[in-house]
Formats: structure tokens, sequence, C-alpha cells
């Protein structure tokens, strides 16, 4: 069984899994809800903004806002999405019968992965259709816009990650779910401590996730924000693979 087998084969169960529709579509209105006041409000402040040289415009009032919603959103969504990838077949016991079929320990986890990363992508292209459709008839800032949208989409790749990997370690998707929240919100909030004591920089500022997504959202992509997603998406991905791998040499 290939990578891409494994990858339809977890697009159907989610296509059938109440959970992910219920998801999208709380979500979905929930960011639409916040799009139509965001836009009432710069519609509103228009007279305002146009006394103000180099006022902030369309793309920064209203479409990086909702991508950062959407961002806020994905904590608690994608932890809940990839909660039962690995954990849910651990416990009914699937997990094990595909192994068994020869299949290495990274073909399962990298399908999984990105079966959780189209289901993402629809959600990310959802969201991003309504500035898009306004922003075509204005003058939005499209290369601030594609930045912020990377790091959405950068985000979301490594949430997926760390739920997959935290849905590897344990039998109970509900732990899996827990343990992911926590780990996520701990890289968001690691240099708080540091902040409060007055330091400002240095490795813990590095290591804080929200410092890299923020400098995507004003606009600024730099090789040190990419690199720092695509370590710990190797990383969780690695972790992963390496409990399934510790769980087939028990077998």
């Amino acid at each position: 069984m290939s990578v891409a087998a494994v990858t339809r084969l977890e697009l159907k169960r989610l296509a059938v899994r109440p959970l992910a529709w219920a998801l999208a579509a709380l979500t979905i209105a929930w960011l639409a809800w916040t799009f139509v006041l965001g836009l009432g409000q710069f519609l509103g402040a228009q007279v305002k903004l146009a006394a103000v040289a180099d006022a902030p415009g369309f793309t920064d009032l209203v479409a990086i806002p909702l991508l950062a919603e959407l961002a806020k959103l994905a904590f608690l969504v994608v932890p809940l999405m990839t909660m039962t990838l690995i954990a849910g077949e651990r416990r009914a016991g699937t997990l094990a019968l595909l192994a068994s079929t020869g299949l290495p320990p990274w073909r399962i986890v990298l399908g999984k992965y990105l079966a959780v990363l189209v289901w993402l992508a629809l959600w990310l292209l959802a969201t991003l259709a309504m500035p898009l459709v306004v922003g075509l008839g204005s003058t939005a800032d499209w290369g601030k816009l594609a930045s912020a949208t990377l790091g959405t989409a950068l985000l979301l790749a490594t949430l997926a990650a760390i739920g997959i990997a935290c849905s590897a370690a344990t039998t109970f998707p509900a732990i899996a779910a827990a343990m992911a929240l926590i780990v996520t919100l701990a890289l968001w909030t690691i240099d708080r401590g540091a902040q409060a004591a007055g330091v400002s920089g240095g490795f813990l500022e590095w290591l804080t996730m929200a410092t890299h997504l923020q400098n995507l959202l004003r606009g600024l992509v730099a090789s040190s924000d990419l690199a720092w997603f695509a370590l710990a998406i190797a990383l969780s991905l690695s972790l992963a693979i390496r409990r399934l791998a510790f769980d087939k040499e028990r077998q």
C-alpha cells in the first residue's frame, strides 16, 4: 500500500465523520460572521481613513484579522481533527492490522498527515475566498495577503504534525487532543516568562511559535521563520514514526 492509498483511505474516513463536517460548518460560519463585521467596520471608517496618510487598508483591517481568527480557531480544531488518526485506530485494534500488511510506519504517518493537510487546505481556501472576492474589486495588498496566507498555512501544517505526534503517543483520543493543545499553547507562550522579566530576544523568542507567525502576518517572509516551521513539522512527524516503529517492534 502506497502513501497515496493511505491518504485516500483517511480522506474517505474524514468524509464520513460527523465531527469533521460539524467543525467545518461551525468554524466557517463564525469566520464569515467575523468577516462581515470587519468589513462593515472598515467601510464605516472609510472617511476617517481617507484623511490619514499611509492609513491601513482592506488587507490590514479585514483580510489579515480574518486569517488571525482562523489561526486562533485552529488551536482547538486541529487537535480534534487529529486525535483519532492513530490513537483511535490503536484503541480499535485496526492499527496493528494495518501494520501487519507490511506497511512501514513512515507511510502510515505521512499518508494520514497528508489527508489532514487536504482537509485543512480546503478549510483555509474556504476562509480565504471571502477576502479574495472583495479584494478583487479593491486595492488589496496582495503581497502581504500572500505572506499572511503562507504563515497561516504553515501554522496549520505544524499543528497537524503536532497533533499526529500526540495521537501516536497514546491510546486515548481525548488524551491525544489534550496533549496537542498543551504542546501548542506551550510553544505559543514559551517566552512570556522572559518578557515578564524584561528580557527580549534570544533563543526563547526564536523558539516561540507566535514570533514566526506574527512576522508572516505582517508581510515579513524570512528564512528563519520558514525554517522554524519546517523543523517543527519534521520533528513532530519523526516522533510519530518512531513511536509506530517501536510498537511494531514490540509485536
